[in-house]
C-alpha cells in the first residue's frame, strides 16, 4: 500500500475465476490484452487489488497456469485474508478483527449436521472460512437451517453461496465486501483515498464488492445468475454499476472506458504503433510497446524491417544476457534478424509485469520489470534492467542504452540460446 507516494488514480478491485481469467479464452487475449493496457498506462500510479474465493494455496497455482499480472493487494479466501505485495505480507489485524464471535470448531460441528454437505478441498478450509459443495436444489434449506443453529451456538456468520454450489461460512465481518472497505478505510485514514475505484465480479460472492459506497462496477457479461439476479434486486437503479457486453477482462476495459476512468485502448490493440499514434510519453508504454513489437516479430506478424530496432537501440549499447554474458547491442540485432517468424502459427506470448521507472537524469530513465515468455507449457522469466533515454531523435522519444537481465527463480531454460531481450 505504501508503493505510491500519493493517492491511487484509480484502484481496479477484480475477481479472478470468469472475471480477469477467463477459462474459456486458452489464448489468455483477454487477459493479455489487460495486462498490455495496465502495465502501459496505470501501473505507474494505480493500484491492482485481486479479490478471490481462493485460498493463497490455489492463488498461487492459478499464477503458474495464467499470465497474470502481480497485484498490489491480494484479497483470498472470500475476503478473510488481505496480503500486500509480490511477498504476500499478512495483513494481521484484519484477522484478529475476524475473530470476535467466531469459532471454528462450533461450525464445524454443526455443518457435519448437514449429510447435504460435501467439503472442499482441505486448501480451502482457513481460519476463517470453512467451506463446502452443496446442490442448488438443496442450498436454501440447508443455509436457512444451518444459520439457525450457529446463531443458537453464539455466532455471528456469514454464509455465502456462489458458483451454485460453493457454500462458505465465514465470520459476519468477514466478505469482499468488508475486506474492500477496510482498505478504503486505511486509505482514508492515511489522507490517500483514491481518487476512483472499480470493482469487478461475476458471481454471487462478489455481489458485497457492489455494496460499497461510492465504487464504480462492472459485471462481466459472463456474469452469472445469482449476481445479476442481486443487482435486478439491490442496485437496478444504480448508475456506477454497469452489466458489460465483454467477456472477463475485455469487460474490464470496457467499464474503464464507460466510466471515463483512463485510457481504455490496450496497447495490444493496436497493429501500427507508427500510424496509430499514442499521445503518452512514458517508459512503461515504451517498454509495453517493444515487447509487443518483439513478440509480433517472432510471430512473424510485422515485417522483416531491420530498420525498426536499428531505431530502438543505441548503436553502442549493450546487453546482459541472464546467462552473465555481456553482448554488444549490434550483436544482438543480427541475432533478432534471425529469429523472425521462427514462433510464426504458435502460441508464443510475451507480456511484463511490475514496471517501474525513476528518471535519474534529465533525459534518462531507469526502468525495471519482469519480462515472461509462454510458448506451449513452458514458461520462462526474467528481471529486466534498461537504460532509456529521451535524447535521441527517435519517432517515439526512447533509445534503449543499456539492458541487464537475470533469471527468476525457477525460470532458467535448458537452452538459452534463443532467449534474446
Amino acid at each position: 500500500m505504501d508503493r505510491l507516494d500519493g493517492s491511487a488514480h484509480l484502484i481496479i478491485v477484480s475477481d479472478l475465476d470468469f472475471t480477469m481469467v477467463d477459462h474459456l479464452d486458452p489464448d489468455n487475449l483477454g487477459l493479455l490484452r489487460f495486462n498490455a493496457m495496465w502495465e502501459a498506462y496505470y501501473r505507474q500510479d494505480s493500484l491492482l487489488v485481486f479479490s478471490t474465493g481462493r485460498s493463497p494455496t490455489i492463488y498461487k497455482q492459478l499464477r503458474k497456469e495464467k499470465p497474470l499480472l502481480t497485484p498490489d493487494i491480494a484479497i483470498m479466501s472470500v475476503g478473510t485474508e488481505i496480503m500486500y505485495g509480490e511477498s504476500m505480507i499478512r495483513d494481521e489485524d484484519w484477522e484478529q478483527y475476524l475473530n470476535k464471535n467466531w469459532n471454528r470448531e462450533i461450525v464445524t460441528e454443526e455443518t457435519a449436521q448437514f449429510p447435504e454437505l460435501t467439503p472442499q478441498s482441505e486448501t480451502e478450509q482457513r481460519p476463517h472460512k470453512v467451506s463446502f459443495f452443496v446442490e442448488k436444489i438443496k442450498a436454501l434449506k440447508v443455509i436457512r437451517s444451518l444459520s439457525e443453529r450457529l446463531e443458537k451456538r453464539g455466532l455471528d456468520v456469514k454464509l455465502v453461496y456462489s458458483n451454485e454450489t460453493a457454500l462458505d461460512v465465514l465470520p459476519k465481518g468477514a466478505g469482499k465486501g468488508q475486506a474492500l472497505a477496510y482498505l478504503l478505510e486505511k486509505f482514508k485514514v492515511d489522507g490517500k483515498m483514491p481518487v476512483n475505484t472499480l470493482v469487478c465480479g461475476d458471481s454471487g460472492n462478489d455481489a458485497e464488492l457492489f455494496s460499497v459506497p461510492e465504487v464504480y462496477g462492472v459485471m462481466v457479461s459472463n456474469a452469472q445468475e445469482e449476481l445479476l439476479r442481486w443487482h435486478a434486486e439491490n442496485a437496478r437503479n444504480n448508475p456506477n454499476i454497469i452489466h458489460a457486453t465483454e467477456r472477463c477482462a475485455a469487460g474490464i476495459i470496457q467499464a474503464i472506458g464507460n466510466f471515463s476512468l483512463g485510457p481504455n485502448v490496450s496497447p495490444r490493440d493496436i497493429r501500427d504503433f507508427q500510424k496509430c499514434k499514442v499521445e503518452i510519453f512514458s517508459s512503461g508504454h515504451e517498454v509495453v510497446k517493444f515487447y509487443l513489437f518483439y513478440e509480433r516479430w517472432r510471430r512473424a506478424e510485422v515485417a522483416k524491417n531491420m530498420q525498426t530496432p536499428k531505431l530502438i537501440f543505441f548503436p553502442l549499447g549493450t546487453f546482459v544476457h541472464p546467462s552473465g554474458v555481456e553482448q554488444p547491442v549490434n550483436h544482438c540485432i543480427d541475432v533478432m534478424a534471425r529469429l523472425h517468424g521462427d514462433k510464426q502459427g504458435t502460441n508464443y506470448r510475451i507480456w511484463v509485469d511490475r514496471v517501474s521507472s525513476a528518471q535519474v537524469g534529465s533525459d534518462t530513465w531507469l526502468v525495471k520489470f519482469y519480462k515472461w515468455e509462454s510458448f506451449g507449457e513452458e514458461r520462462l522469466g526474467c528481471l529486466t534492467t534498461v537504460l532509456l533515454s529521451s535524447k535521441a531523435n527517435v519517432p517515439d522519444g526512447f533509445t534503449w542504452m543499456h539492458m541487464h537481465q537475470t533469471w527468476l527463480e525457477g525460470s532458467e531454460p535448458k537452452d538459452q540460446t534463443t532467449w534474446l531481450f
